[in-house]
């Protein structure tokens, strides 16, 4: 294939497109306008993610089928998995935070890996996956929901919590959700993007490469990748669908200010119950005890436990006030039409994209608590009306961010053009910078 005729893609934060070429191992392509990595090298082949895949299925089902830790008081031994966790919290009536954590942290990531061995097993095999298409877009709307990792300090921290007050020790599940981690991180480098890119690879997705001229824009679906050209006189917010994969395409979100600031003032009102109100509510012989988020994080300070209490405090307290302070100030910059600073207020908006669901940590720290701390008549532990609002401030935070369109303040800076030149790619740990084509 020419160089003229090779793929195109789509910086999906300044909307610069490029075109695509083969990097060698250890390398990143980095757009040259606002710095955000365009594509990876990876050396793993379709057999190797399948692998991947298939051992994260049956160590979640061992992380899952196993206690994560147990505590015992005055003879008595309560163990805990999530799906006990989650068990009881419904059974407490707190159905709220049950199907928040349920979904973020069993059946989301299940359906996840559900979905991947559904394109890995045939792509590996040089065929298109049955309905390759709509698992690509249900794979990319479930990845920000899946949260694993955030679930597995929530253990740490729960642990910790309970260890002064009783005999608590690890179990098997903690183990396979350490190693779950580690393998569903790996494999959350298999976005939907990457995994159009092994289709084409095989022979079994088609590429089209768009001309590009002064009457059509260059725009890439969120979905594939794929670069089409749409009319330049066109509403940037018009609905298009992609050539490739048929998904919905707009040059711009649609009313994403209107739709961001909502959802951001909505976080806000719900921000307020949610540290004012208790997260934990504590039943037990020697009376009752309400907890807040700022409450928990001075107990575990008083324990000695400084590095838990900092870790909390940074997820639970400081991450939610980052994330509406950071997109309240992205928003105002662009309604102030101001073009300086782009490539940091980029850094700025992936830093939210990245910490967007440890939030949930708190939710997760008191799940574990009320399944750990359940002896019926001894002590019982459930959620607080605090829980419920700190989950839904979580989602409607995410929910912000993936509303908010960054081009559109690139956009005050100028369009895109196509250059003629490659991207350059350079080895870890700089940067691969990358050259405007036109």
């Amino acid at each position: 294939m020419t160089a003229d005729r090779q793929p195109l893609i789509e910086c999906e934060h300044c909307a610069s497109i490029y075109r695509r070429h083969q990097l060698e191992p250890d390398e990143t392509a980095n757009c040259a306008r606002c710095g955000a990595i365009l594509w990876r090298y990876s050396g793993l082949t379709l057999s190797n993610w399948l692998a991947l895949a298939i051992s994260a299925l049956i160590i979640f089902g061992v992380a899952n089928a196993y206690p994560v830790a147990s505590m015992a008081v005055q003879g008595m031994v309560q163990q805990a998995s999530l799906p006990d966790a989650i068990s009881i919290t419904w059974r407490q009536g707190h159905w709220v935070v049950a199907v928040m954590t349920g979904l973020a942290g069993f059946v989301l990531p299940l359906l996840q890996l559900t979905v991947l061995l559904w394109v890995l097993g045939p792509l590996s095999q040089g065929r298109e996956p049955v309905a390759f298409r709509g698992a690509m877009r249900l794979l990319g709307a479930l990845r920000p929901w899946c949260m694993i990792p955030v679930f597995l300090l929530g253990v740490l921290v729960a642990v910790v919590k309970l260890a002064g007050m009783a005999a608590v020790a690890p179990g098997i599940g903690l183990a396979a959700f350490g190693v779950l981690t580690v393998l569903l991180t790996m494999l959350g480098r298999l976005s939907p993007h990457v995994l159009w890119r092994y289709a084409e690879t095989v022979g079994v997705a088609p590429v089209h490469v768009p001309e590009s001229g002064p009457n059509v824009i260059l725009a890439g679906c969120h979905v594939c990748g794929q670069v089409q050209a749409l009319p330049r006189d066109a509403d940037p917010e018009e609905h298009h669908h992609c050539v490739r994969c048929e998904a919905l395409v707009h040059v711009r979100k649609p009313d994403h200010r209107a739709r961001t600031w909502a959802l951001l003032l909505a976080a806000v009102v719900f921000y307020i119950p949610a540290n004012v109100l208790p997260v934990m509510q504590v039943s037990s012989v020697l009376g009752d005890s309400a907890h807040t988020i700022l409450g928990g994080v001075v107990e575990l300070w008083e324990m000695g436990s400084w590095d838990i209490a900092l870790i909390v405090f940074i997820a639970s307290v400081a991450v939610p006030l980052t994330k509406l302070l950071a997109l309240i100030l992205l928003l105002l910059t662009e309604q102030w039409r101001s073009t300086t600073n782009l490539r940091p207020r980029t850094r700025l908006y992936q830093m939210v994209e990245f910490i967007g669901q440890w939030s949930m940590l708190d939710v997760f720290v008191v799940i574990l608590l009320a399944a750990l701390a359940d002896f019926q008549g001894l002590m019982e532990i459930s959620a607080g009306a605090g829980a419920a609002a700190f989950g839904v401030v979580v989602i409607l935070t995410m929910l912000a961010a993936m509303s908010f369109d960054l081009r559109r303040s690139w956009d005050l800076e100028g369009q895109g053009e196509i250059e003629s030149a490659p991207v350059e790619a350079r080895r870890q740990p700089a940067p691969a910078a990358g050259k405007e084509m036109g």
